[in-house]
């Protein structure tokens, strides 16, 4: 027994030696192990850093060229969301400024506005946003209905008649209300998406590498990479176990980086129990290699790989809930996003890190990514078992028609 455990750790030792040494002579491997791990984060980080946009530029349109239309613009122009960068004489100007991304939105107030409010008759002001982007439309629109709410209680307390301040306040609003935005204090995009990403980017980066790697090894025809010549068959998982120990042990230090460092760098909230998260990363990294070795074995050329992972990164987020709403995405494409370990990463990391959720919160998704890591580790050696045999195969016809075409020099020079 303990010649055969000393022969097992022998063999995973040499395959991970070997990897080890694959991965650090591979520059392409290196970027997708090291590189992109390390500058993506950070880059994207620095993008969404502000978090929400400030001083979105709009035009105004005013025909009324009143005391009441002139107070509006300033509140508006006095908020942190917006900025009047432009007065247009019609709305044709207004829309070519729009049309330049000079502005984002017009504001347009008719010429009648002070005189059906002094008449008690309900005034409109129209917004026409650009919907091209969200975050601008968001900030120019919710601007005026603040505004007006605003303007529209002190119009209802001047004309109401009460005398105190307590009545004014009941009559401007009788039922009142609390906005406390949970999980993402300052509304910020930032907080909102990158937890997200940052889970991604871990089985992106670590698909592609090992894909990286195989495609080498193909393209090399290199079958000492699959199992040391002298083996069986049952050393498939000391194959598996050796790769995966070298991508896992790259990747506990590239994990550490990406969920517990780059958060704190950028002030995203980091609500997760160490011990918590621990125990999530660790199936979860499990998982994504068994899943990159699976996925290796189908890439025959390097390019393969990148194409296949680059296709579906942008479906896979929105698959794993966090930018569209779980309930909202029908049953079909649910039942696909569970062949993914970011699936249930990204919901558990979120869930911990920005929610404050606990182990037992998230134990749907800390059982899927421990079923998730035995299932592909099982597809994996199987089809590790499948390719040594082939090679063996290969190996053997080559053999055999070298010796055959031996014979035949031979008798040829006989």
């Amino acid at each position: 027994m303990f010649t055969f455990l000393k022969e097992v750790l022998t063999d995973v030792c040499y395959i991970w030696r070997d990897e080890m040494r694959q991965v650090v002579k591979d520059e392409g491997v290196l970027i997708f192990f090291i590189l992109v791990p390390l500058a993506y984060p950070l880059l994207y980080s620095w993008i969404y850093n502000n978090e929400v946009v400030r001083e979105v530029p709009v035009v105004v349109v005013d025909d009324s060229h009143t005391a009441m239309s002139r107070k509006f613009l300033r509140m508006c122009d006095a908020s942190p969301d917006i900025s009047i960068a432009h007065f247009a004489a019609d709305m044709d100007e207004a829309k070519q400024l729009v049309s330049r991304h000079k502005a984002y939105a017009i504001y347009y107030i008719p010429s009648d506005f002070q005189e059906r409010l002094l008449r008690m008759e309900q005034s409109v002001i129209s917004v026409y946003c650009d919907m091209g982007l969200m975050l601008t439309y968001k900030a120019a629109y919710q601007t005026t209905v603040l505004v007006s709410q605003e303007m529209n209680s002190e119009i209802q307390i001047r004309i109401s008649g009460h005398y105190t301040a307590q009545e004014e306040r009941i009559q401007a609003r009788p039922l009142d209300y609390d906005s406390v935005p949970l999980f993402s204090p300052g509304g910020g995009y930032g907080s909102f998406i990158l937890p997200g990403v940052l889970i991604l980017i871990l089985q992106q980066t670590l698909v592609l590498g090992i894909g990286l790697s195989a495609g080498t090894a193909r393209e090399s025809n290199r079958f000492k990479d699959l199992v040391p010549v002298q083996k069986h068959y049952h050393g498939m998982f000391r194959i598996v176990g050796g790769k995966s120990l070298c991508y896992f042990m790259v990747y506990a230090v590239m994990g550490t980086w990406l969920t517990v460092v780059v958060p704190r760098m950028f002030h995203f909230p980091c609500l997760a129990h160490p011990t918590d998260l621990l125990a999530i990363m660790f199936p979860y990294l499990l998982a994504c290699i068994f899943f990159g070795i699976t996925v290796s074995c189908l890439v025959r050329y390097r390019e393969n790989v990148m194409l296949l992972m680059v296709f579906v990164s942008v479906p896979l987020l929105f698959l794993s809930g966090v930018s569209w709403p779980q309930s909202g995405i029908p049953g079909v494409w649910q039942g696909i996003s569970w062949l993914f370990p970011s699936t249930f990463g990204v919901r558990a990391y979120v869930r911990m890190n920005s929610m404050g959720a606990t182990l037992s919160d998230t134990l749907v998704e800390y059982h899927a990514l421990w079923i998730q890591a035995f299932i592909y580790f099982l597809v994996a050696c199987l089809v590790y078992r499948y390719q040594i045999i082939q090679a063996r195969r290969h190996a053997n016809e080559r053999l055999l028609y070298m010796k055959h075409r031996r014979a035949a020099m031979q008798e040829a020079q006989g």
